[in-house]
C-alpha cells in the first residue's frame, strides 16, 4: 500500500478507535480521571493549574492598595541578574508570540525610518519542527518553502490577525543533514524527522547560507528545545547541546543576534545562555511554567536594553533607569498580575528548583515502567524516551520506528493535531484526556494538566493512569494501521 492510502485508511477507521479507546479507557479504570488529566504541560489554549505558591503571590499583591507595575518588574530584573549576572537582562510580554514578534522586529527586521527604500533583512534557521513560529514572520527563502511558512502554524498563530509578517524581512530555511524531511499525515505535509541530525554537517549549512546572504544577513534563529527530537541531542560533557553553541559563533562572526525560541522550556533550571551564548531566549511561561500566560524573555544587556525600551520599561517620561509605560507602550503589555504571577514561579525556581525537577524524575520512572510492556514488541526498543529539566517534561519520540522498510508508528504533523485527524491524540481525548501534543514522531510530556497537585508535587496515580492511556492510544492506532505483532 502506498502511505498516502494507508493514512487515508486510518482516518477512515478514526470512529472505531474513539469507540476501543473509550471501552479501553472504562477497562483500565482511567475512566475515575476522565476530564481531569492530560500528558501535555498545558497551553494558553487549555491551561494547566496555577500552584499555591503562584496563586498566594497573586492574593497578596491584590491586598496591597498600590503597587505600581515597575516595582514587580525591577523586583523580576534583580532576579534574573542573581542567576545570570550583570551582562544579562529581561523582559516580559503577554505571550512567547509577541515576544518573538517584539525580538524581530526591535533586532532583525529593517528600520521603518529614513527617507527612500527600505532594504531587506534575512535570518537564517534550520528547515525543522517548529521553525514555522519564528520564521513565519519573514518570506521564505528560498520560494520552495513558502508553503512551510504559510500553510503551518501562522494560520493558527496568536498574532493572526497580522498575518504573522514583519515589513522586509526572509527567512533562510537551511536544509539539516541527517534529518529525514517525509510527507506524512492525514493532512499530508513535511515531516522532519531530526533524531539523526548531522551536527558538523548542519553547522556546515547554516555558514554557507550565512555566507551566501551575507550582505543581508540580520540574526540566526532557531528553535531551543534540547532534544533529539528537535535535533539537540548530541550533548558536550557538561550537557549543552553541542549544535548550539555552534550556532553562536556564526552569529558572532556576522556581528548578529542569536536569538532561540524556547517556548516549551523552562529558565533558570533549564539551558544556561551563558552556556550557549545566545543573545535571547523566549519562553511560555505558562507552558513548561506554572505561570499565567506570558512570554519571557531574557538575554544579554545589549540587546535587552534595545528590547526594553521598545517595550517601555525603559520609558521616555518618567526618567530614572526603568519604568513601565503601558499609557504609551501597550500592544503587548503583560498587566502586573500575570508579572506577579510568573516572578512568583521564577523564585521558587531559584529557591527551590525541585519543585520543577523532582516531577520531571517521577515521570520519567512511570513512564519507563508503563513502557515495558509496549506493544507492538518490535517497535519497543525504538522509542527515545528523554528526560528534560529545560523542557520541564519528556519527549516520547517514536521516529526510528521507520528505520526499517516497512511502515513505522503512524506519523502526525502538526496540521493533523490542529484539525483531529492525529488518531493517537484523538484516541486520548476519547478516554477523558486532554488533547496531547504529538506529532513529527515526538509525544511532548510534562506535568500541567491534573498531574502535579496544588503544592507542585506529582501525584503518582494521576500520572500512572495518564500514561496507560498513552500507550494503549499508540498501541490501538497501531492495530488499526495494520501493525500489530
Amino acid at each position: 500500500m502506498f502511505r498516502h492510502a494507508w493514512y487515508q485508511t486510518l482516518f477512515e477507521k478514526l470512529p472505531d478507535i474513539q469507540r476501543e479507546a473509550a471501552a479501553a479507557a472504562e477497562s483500565l479504570g482511567l475512566d475515575q480521571y476522565a476530564g481531569q488529566i492530560g500528558t501535555y504541560q498545558g497551553s494558553s489554549g487549555c491551561p494547566a493549574r496555577l500552584p499555591d505558591y503562584v496563586m498566594d503571590a497573586i492574593a497578596e499583591a491584590n491586598a496591597i492598595d498600590v503597587l505600581p507595575a515597575v516595582q514587580v518588574a525591577d523586583d523580576m530584573r534583580m532576579l534574573v541578574k542573581d542567576v545570570y549576572g550583570d551582562a544579562y537582562d529581561v523582559c516580559v510580554t503577554n505571550t512567547a508570540e509577541a515576544s518573538l514578534r517584539v525580538a524581530f522586529e526591535t533586532l532583525v527586521a529593517p528600520p521603518s525610518m529614513r527617507k527612500g527604500d527600505q532594504y531587506r533583512s534575512r535570518m537564517i534557521q534550520i528547515y525543522g519542527e517548529d521553525a514555522e513560529w519564528g520564521g513565519g514572520y519573514g518570506r521564505a527563502f528560498p520560494p520552495k518553502y513558502r508553503h512551510f511558512a504559510m500553510d503551518r502554524t501562522v494560520s493558527g498563530g496568536e498574532l493572526g490577525i497580522d498575518g504573522k509578517s514583519l515589513n522586509n524581512l526572509d527567512t533562510v530555511f537551511v536544509r539539516a543533514p541527517g534529518v529525514s524531511y517525509e510527507i506524512h499525515g492525514v493532512r499530508q505535509n513535511t515531516t522532519a524527522l531530526m533524531t539523526e541530525l548531522d551536527v558538523d554537517g548542519t553547522e556546515a549549512a547554516m555558514q554557507r547560507a550565512a555566507e551566501r546572504h551575507s550582505a543581508y544577513c540580520a540574526a540566526v534563529h532557531a528553535v531551543g528545545y534540547d532534544t533529539p527530537g528537535w535535533g539537540f541531542g548530541q550533548k558536550d560533557t557538561d550537557g549543552v547541546p553541542v549544535l548550539m553553541r555552534r550556532l553562536a559563533t556564526i552569529a558572532r562572526e556576522f556581528d548578529v543576534p542569536y536569538i532561540l525560541d524556547c517556548a516549551t522550556c523552562l529558565p533558570i533550571v533549564g539551558l544556561d545562555p551563558r552556556d550557549i551564548d545566545a543573545d535571547i531566549m523566549i519562553y511560555s511561561m505558562d507552558k513548561a511554567g506554572r505561570s499565567p500566560i506570558g512570554g519571557l524573555m531574557i538575554g544579554k544587556e545589549e540587546p535587552m536594553n534595545a528590547i526594553r525600551k521598545a517595550m517601555g520599561w525603559i520609558g521616555p517620561r518618567g526618567g530614572g533607569v526603568s519604568s513601565y509605560s503601558k499609557g504609551v507602550f501597550s500592544m503587548h503589555d503583560p498587566g502586573r498580575d500575570s508579572l506577579v504571577g510568573m516572578l512568583a514561579f521564577l523564585r521558587a525556581m531559584q529557591e527551590t528548583p525541585h519543585k520543577v525537577t523532582d516531577p520531571v524524575d517521577g515521570m520519567y520512572t512511570i513512564l519507563m515502567e508503563e513502557l515495558e510492556t509496549f506493544t507492538p514488541r518490535r517497535f519497543a526498543d525504538k522509542l527515545l524516551v528523554t528526560k528534560s529539566y529545560h523542557m520541564g517534561g519528556l519527549e516520547l519520540n517514536y521516529a526510528r520506528t521507520w528505520d526499517g522498510d516497512g511502515f513505522g508508528i503512524p506519523l502526525f504533523n502538526l496540521e493533523d493535531m490542529y484539525c483531529g485527524s492525529n488518531t493517537i491524540d484523538a484516541a486520548l481525548v476519547a478516554m477523558g484526556q486532554a488533547g496531547a501534543t504529538i506529532y513529527g514522531g515526538n509525544v511532548l510530556i510534562g506535568p500541567g494538566l491534573g498531574l502535579i497537585d496544588r503544592h507542585g508535587d506529582l501525584r503518582p496515580d494521576a500520572t500512572r493512569a495518564a500514561f496507560k492511556g498513552l500507550v494503549k492510544a499508540i498501541e490501538i492506532t497501531c492495530r488499526h494501521a495494520g501493525l500489530a505483532d
